[in-house]
């Protein structure tokens, strides 16, 4: 099905145009294959890179499109509707670029950043450690100074694109000083001195590899520090806010492709003398499967509209990757139900869209952290609220 969107301008509407096009004649028809052989689909990413899509929130300064995260997300929904691979991973370069593009100085921008948004280099976020998941202040992965570089030790771990990526943005510990001794470390996937676990054996994404870095002597210049000694964990959580958007939006395009796939087979197949679409508790179920999606575009759309116009949405991000990230849960298994026994083989997606949604509750954060966040932004509201209503600034209501 077709979505209706509200897009700001005629160019916005073509960007989105060309990737649902790229998304149904490129991604969607070798999707099942690939994930059921566990095949990464790089020259899907190389093509991504040539139409134009890797690199779309970053300046046209060095290859970027120079679009609002409000555009580029609908254009990850449509990738991610088509294949969740592919939208989770192009989610996964862009935060991996942010802290350069965020944080870098002009001339690190300068040097790496047109390739890793052209296409040629793909990326990966390394923040996780195998003791280090939500807490990630507890991190211990440790960059010793070396003459002018660091000697890396340590490991980190549920890295998307580990083994495949061309460079990886790492947080690492560079001080004892708790949450202000880590420092982020752009690596080259070629630095002597970095391994890489098995693939983890997961229950759905199998065509997107997910391992371990190992750090055993690794040597990285010191000019590969991105920002200041110490700020790594601001940045990494300053990226992380963006990347919740992400995966919400590569939330709604799973739960969109379960909707439309329910819809039709819904439409198609027969009981009792009549489309099984028009039984009431089927309508039912489908409405709020239709309800939940485009809740969920709605919320990660107006967090969107607030980072692009510079207001905080901290809050906003967790509240979209939450809900969308638990409706996609629900509308996919909806959808197995819908299609009842067919829908529990693996000669329809439903089946993998549901296996593939359970991880977006975890990653970027698991959605019980969200609830952690929400709980303690609204917490600072309150108490800035009373300090406000104390000086006298608003007055007691009643």
């Amino acid at each position: 099905m077709l979505v209706e969107r509200m897009l700001p301008s005629a160019e916005a509407e073509e960007l989105v145009a060309l990737a649902h096009g790229l998304a149904r004649s490129e991604l969607k028809p070798i999707a099942s294959q690939y994930e059921a052989e566990d095949r990464f689909p790089r020259e899907k990413f190389r093509l991504l890179g040539k139409s134009g899509l890797l690199g779309l929130p970053y300046p046209e300064r060095w290859g970027g499109g120079d679009v609002s995260y409000e555009v580029y997300l609908q254009v990850l929904e449509e990738l991610a509707a088509a294949w969740m691979t592919v939208g989770v991973g192009l989610s996964v370069h862009t935060m991996s670029c942010y802290p350069l593009a965020r944080f870098g100085r002009d001339e690190q921008r300068d040097e790496w950043l047109p390739a890793m948004l052209a296409g040629d280099l793909l990326g990966a976020y390394a923040l996780s450690e195998p003791q280090a998941g939500s807490d990630a202040a507890a991190l211990s992965a440790r960059a010793v100074p070396d003459g002018a570089d660091y000697l890396l030790s340590g490991t980190k771990a549920w890295i998307t694109h580990a083994g495949q990526a061309d460079f990886y943005t790492a947080m690492v510990r560079t001080s004892d000083d708790g949450r202000r001794g880590v420092s982020c470390l752009l690596i080259d996937a070629s630095t002597p001195g970095l391994a890489f676990g098995a693939p983890e054996r997961k229950m759905g994404l199998t065509g997107s590899p997910t391992a371990q870095l190992i750090f055993d002597g690794a040597r990285v210049p010191a000019g590969r520090r991105l920002g200041a000694e110490g700020q790594g964990l601001k940045i990494a959580l300053e990226a992380l806010d963006s990347g919740r958007l992400g995966i919400a939006a590569c939330a709604v395009g799973l739960a969109q492709a379960a909707l439309d796939e329910s819809l039709a087979y819904a439409a198609g197949r027969s009981q009792f003398g009549r489309p099984i679409i028009e039984f009431q508790g089927l309508e039912f179920l489908l409405a709020d499967m239709a309800a939940g999606v485009e809740s969920a575009r709605a919320t990660y759309l107006e967090a969107a509209r607030r980072r692009d116009r510079g207001l905080p949405f901290h809050r906003q991000a967790s509240i979209a990757k939450l809900v969308a990230t638990d409706m996609a849960m629900r509308v996919t298994t909806d959808a197995v139900q819908v299609l009842g026994g067919a829908g529990y083989t693996r000669d329809f997606p439903v089946e993998r869209y549901m296996r593939e949604a359970k991880v977006p509750q975890i990653f970027e954060g698991t959605n019980q952290i969200q609830r952690m966040v929400i709980a303690r932004a609204l917490r600072r509201t309150l108490q800035n609220d009373g300090t406000l209503r104390n000086s006298g600034t608003l007055q007691n209501e009643g």
